[in-house]
């Protein structure tokens, strides 16, 4: 107890316009000098486009880039797989880069590492802030003070919005329309909504009837 690893826990909640219902970071497995940064957005709509570009020799990305994955949540993946340690574009491996801040919707094992933001809230399957992200965006981080901005303005991203369209669900029948339609968001476990006690569905109702 007199020698911790840190002054504080390991996971910090971060909040802001990016993530108005939270996202996490390991902030004790984030690089110095990243946990306040600020950089130009590098987006990919989906795991398959992250797949096929990341290491794309001419992919415009820099060390000080933020990389962003959408569509990786528990609708939109679907199922929130533990993806959220977005690699290192090889160009940039080469040059010696080991870290970078990374934000999705998606989650990561414990034993990720690097500057890791995950489980944005809402989603970008469900028209979270981050499927309004474009590529050149300015974003935040800063640990400290747990903010997470999008350096957009909101009249800006109400524009954006009116032509964003929600991706097509991955199933169209049985268990995985079931959970398509059912499954809550991160900041509210990932379960289905059915299996709130009535108290808490009550409350859910209200919320996302506002």
């Amino acid at each position: 107890m007199e020698e911790p690893l840190d002054s504080q826990g390991g996971i910090a909640v971060l909040r802001g316009n990016l993530a108005p219902d939270g996202a996490l970071i390991k902030q004790t497995a984030v690089s110095a000098h990243l946990k306040k940064h600020t950089g130009r957005a590098v987006v990919f709509e989906s795991p398959a486009d992250l797949n096929a570009r990341i290491d794309d020799p001419e992919l415009d990305v820099d060390e000080n880039s933020v990389l962003v994955l959408k569509n990786a949540g528990p609708k939109g993946a679907p199922a929130m797989p533990e993806i959220g340690q977005i690699p290192i574009p090889q160009k940039l491996l080469k040059k010696g880069v080991r870290d970078m801040v990374r934000i999705s919707d998606a989650r990561i094992s414990g034993t990720s590492y690097g500057a890791l933001i995950v489980h944005a809230a809402p989603e970008a399957a469900v028209g979270g802030t981050l499927a309004l992200v474009r590529d050149g965006d300015e974003i935040e981080l800063d640990i400290a003070e747990r903010r997470l901005v999008l350096r957009v303005s909101d009249e800006e991203l109400a524009e954006r919005r009116k032509s964003w369209k929600p991706p097509e669900p991955h199933y169209d029948r049985g268990y995985g329309l079931l959970f398509h339609e059912r499954v809550l968001q991160a900041n509210l476990g990932c379960d289905f909504d059915f299996l709130l006690p009535p108290e808490l569905r009550k409350e859910y109702k209200e919320r996302i009837e506002d």
